[in-house]
């Protein structure tokens, strides 16, 4: 941490302010979202996040119900655990369940400081309920909000365990598509690329609420529950043994908040009206009001790593393009660094972080490396926010050229970069790409797993997947057509003879379509919709461009059917990686680490990148 700095952290978009703050001496990430000006307040909230991937998919969610709160006059902290998000790193022995309910208390304690509120009130989501439970047994929390709560650590271990079961079987039956990896080991278990200590393994074995004194909690608890997995029965009975009051309430709210993909992921109404009511019934409740003197404490503008093996400064940014867009800045923190930044772009509607928390990684890898790096929300996703008409959390936003183009600006003139290189997984690949295209003042780009290379507004998911299943190598179809079970699942109606005929049409006429391309590149036709025209263009200008794909990956299979000739022709201008025993995010740890040691490589070359072959061996003819 920055012991140093202690100043106010930059304001972004004036009803938020995001900040550094010390719990144990870790560097945790938050957003203070500030009650209208002119206003006091009595009563804070305090949102402790779930954990992993249903982090990623509640976090749009989350920031809205701190923004809605908010603006009733509570203010909110909303924060990252020590070890996830944007927060520093942590021992990976360390008890995280000790740890992370550290950070609660303390980010209470901070609460109270900077706004000057007599009471605070703690809402949870899954495994963030049982911090807040656990936290509220060592601080004085006023009320208790707990959605899809975890009570019993052995409960939901068995949980991640049949979810490890699961997520193998699918590995088995398609590598590339399994997404939701659980690995087990003695260092604990790794849940879509999250890892939990073998000491959180142990923790979370003792734990289960239903056995422990209710929390001194003053006001009631709020419970929401999912109609179909209700967990809390035992629990509920203990709290109204010690008195406790409950509200009780079931909705569907929790998944879609929690369990949905984070591009369909929403705050329901029910879930909305049941916290609002709790808040404001809360706040009501609180009979000490707020006291004249100024609130106190301090934050930080960035945070520090300056050990022996790493040395890296980060703090937010915000970017004045159309609509301001959020962004984290790492910087390296020593001098004689490189002068060449690296951009990370969103995957899917994910933030900022990335999948498995990703470009964390990176990031802090490559600035210890001497490079700048930006892990940019685009407009509508993470903490940006939309532009007016646009809607959230919408992966291939019409306006993402012109949030990217104000990035390379902004480091240009921050920094005084201009070798500056894009990085994408899935759509962050294909924004990527959009961007050499359009002519973005940019040296290299590299793109992970693009499933599609064309988007054009009113197109589904489901479109995009259509056109990837008719672009699949001819072997691919060759060992679907003689599997047994793609005829069982004709037979039982699970797949539609129509669709398997209409690839089979299609197939052919898209591989003619692929010569006559080439062809017409020949002769230097300009051709609508052509990939391998825009590869030339790209390499032409001297920007370097790489692929890297999951074993498998549809995209690959397209980007063989419509550029090999090209690929071929462009030497080593233009390579293509491909990663064995990888799914589409990267997941799992030993396929995370040779992706990450392929992208810095690649980053770091300069003059090899002529002699390098561009198409992997097995992929070199149709």
């Amino acid at each position: 941490m920055d012991r140093e700095r202690e100043v106010e952290a930059t304001d972004g978009h004036g009803d938020a302010q995001a900040l550094y703050f010390d719990s144990s001496g870790v560097g945790l990430f938050a957003w203070l979202h500030r009650q209208p000006a002119g206003t006091a307040a009595s009563l804070g909230l305090v949102i402790c996040k779930p954990f992993g991937y249903e982090a990623l998919c509640a976090h749009r969610g989350i920031r809205d119900i701190a923004r809605t709160v908010a603006r009733s006059g509570v203010p909110v902290l909303r924060f990252d655990y020590a070890g996830t998000g944007d927060s520093a790193d942590i021992d990976a022995r360390a008890d995280q369940i000790e740890a992370w309910v550290g950070d609660v208390v303390a980010a209470v304690a901070l609460l109270k400081r900077l706004t000057g509120v007599t009471a605070v009130a703690v809402l949870g989501f899954r495994l963030g309920s049982l911090l807040a439970v656990l936290a509220a047994e060592r601080c004085q929390v006023f009320a208790l909000g707990l959605v899809a709560p975890i009570v019993s650590g052995p409960r939901f271990l068995k949980e991640l365990r049949a979810r490890m079961r699961s997520a193998a079987l699918g590995a088995e039956r398609s590598p590339a598509s399994a997404s939701a990896a659980v690995s087990a080991g003695a260092s604990g278990l790794e849940v879509s690329g999250f890892a939990l200590s073998a000491s959180t393994l142990e923790s979370l074995a003792t734990i289960d609420l239903a056995t422990r004194a209710p929390p001194p909690v003053p006001r009631d608890v709020l419970v929401v529950e999912h109609p179909s997995s209700p967990v809390t029965d035992a629990w509920l009975g203990t709290l109204r043994a010690g008195g406790v009051a409950v509200e009780y309430r079931v909705s569907t709210g929790a998944v879609e908040l929690l369990l949905t993909d984070p591009q369909f992921a929403v705050v329901s109404e029910t879930l909305r009206a049941a916290v609002h009511r709790w808040v404001e019934r809360t706040r009501d409740a609180v009979v000490e009001r707020p006291s004249p003197r100024m609130p106190t404490g301090s934050v930080l503008s960035s945070l520090r790593q300056e050990t022996e093996g790493s040395h890296w400064h980060e703090q937010p940014v915000f970017l004045p393009t159309g609509a301001p867009c959020f962004g984290i800045l790492t910087v390296p923190g020593r001098p004689g660094h490189r002068r060449r930044a690296v951009i990370l772009l969103n995957v899917g509607a994910e933030y900022h972080v990335g999948s498995s928390r990703l470009y964390v990684t990176l990031a802090r890898r490559w600035a210890d490396d001497g490079y700048t790096v930006l892990r940019l929300d685009l407009a509508g996703l993470g903490d940006s926010d939309a532009r007016a008409g646009r809607p959230d959390s919408e992966v291939y936003p019409p306006g993402a050229i012109e949030d990217i183009a104000g990035a390379v600006n902004f480091i240009a003139q921050t920094r005084g970069i201009t070798d500056i290189a894009l990085v994408g997984l899935c759509s962050g690949a294909y924004h990527a790409l959009r961007a050499a295209v359009g002519g973005l003042a940019v040296t290299r780009v590299l793109m992970i797993n693009p499933m599609t290379y064309y988007w054009k507004q009113g197109m589904t998911a489901d479109d995009m997947h259509r056109a990837l299943e008719v672009a699949r190598s001819l072997g691919y179809y060759r060992e679907r057509f003689f599997s047994d079970s793609i005829w069982r699942k004709v037979w039982n109606g699970q797949v539609s003879l129509w669709r398997i005929a209409r690839v089979l049409v299609q197939r052919p006429l898209l591989a003619v379509e692929a010569v006559v391309r080439n062809v017409g590149r020949r002769f230097k036709l300009r051709l609508p919709r052509d990939l391998g025209g825009e590869l030339e263009q790209i390499c032409a200008r001297g920007v370097k461009t790489l692929f890297i794909f999951s074993r498998g990956e549809p995209g690959l299979d397209r980007l063989m059917l419509q550029c090999r000739s090209t690929l071929k022709r462009l030497e080593g201008r233009c390579r293509v990686h491909v990663i064995d025993d990888a799914d589409h995010i990267f997941s799992r740890r030993g396929s995370r680490a040779a992706l990450e040691a392929l992208l810095s490589e690649e980053l770091a070359a300069r003059d090899d990148w002529e002699a390098a072959a561009p198409i992997p061996a097995e992929l070199a003819a149709p």
